[in-house]
């Protein structure tokens, strides 16, 4: 990660596919956040790699989201629509064991949650 980086500012966010509405206005659909939750069997380098594949997110982005796990005990990893955050939560539960973990046993843990609107 270089230092003084200030490009990113958090989760990269997915577009809402449009919803139709009656009017014939497209309506889009509500947003949710992908978390990831901290554990105590899983390294960095096994979140930092998970993050890139699944995400597609640079080093520096996936450390700091790492970062932000380990601290707060939970990030907001991405936050799209509905079937796609679920699909990516999916995504983490299948990825398997830290291969740098002797003792773990299998993926991290993550949920879905309906992302504040702001309305």
């Amino acid at each position: 990660m270089s230092e003084g980086d200030t490009s990113a500012k958090g989760p990269v966010t997915a577009p809402a596919k449009p919803q139709p509405k009656q009017n014939g206005k497209p309506k889009k659909l509500p947003p949710y956040h992908v978390i990831l939750m901290d554990d105590d069997d899983h390294s960095y380098e096994y979140v930092v790699g998970m993050l890139k594949r699944l995400f597609g997110y640079p080093d520096h982005m996936s450390f700091k989201l790492a970062d932000e796990c380990d601290a707060e005990g939970r990030a907001v990893v991405y936050t799209t629509h509905r079937e796609l955050a679920e699909l990516k939560c999916e995504q983490i539960h299948s990825f398997g064991a830290d291969e740098y973990v002797a003792t773990c046993q299998g993926s991290m843990s993550a949920y879905v949650e309906p992302a504040a609107t702001g309305a």
